[in-house]
C-alpha cells in the first residue's frame, strides 16, 4: 500500500473525494495542504491504496502525489 495526497481546486471537491475514498476504507482524511505542495483551496486528502484511485477523485482535482517519507512525488496532474 502506498500513501497518497490529493490536492483540489475547491474545498467541496476535496470533501466529495474524501467521502468517496472513505467508502473504500482507504483511511482517507482531510487536512491542510503541506507547505511544499501548492493548492488552490488549501485543503487536501491523505489516503492509502494499491494505486492512486483516480476514478474516486472529484472532477476539480488539481494533483495527486505519492508520499515518500517527508517527500512528495507528483504522479498525476489534472488537465486544465
Amino acid at each position: 500500500m502506498e500513501n497518497y495526497v490529493a490536492t483540489f481546486h475547491t474545498h467541496l471537491s476535496a470533501l466529495r473525494s474524501c467521502r468517496a475514498l472513505q467508502r473504500e476504507e482507504t483511511g482517507a482524511r482531510m487536512a491542510p495542504v503541506p507547505r511544499v505542495l501548492s493548492s488552490s483551496c488549501g485543503t487536501c486528502v491523505f489516503y492509502r491504496g494499491e494505486d492512486p484511485l483516480l476514478s474516486l477523485l472529484d472532477q476539480d482535482l488539481e494533483a495527486v502525489y505519492r508520499q515518500e517519507g517527508k517527500e512528495y512525488a507528483l504522479i498525476h496532474r489534472a488537465a486544465g
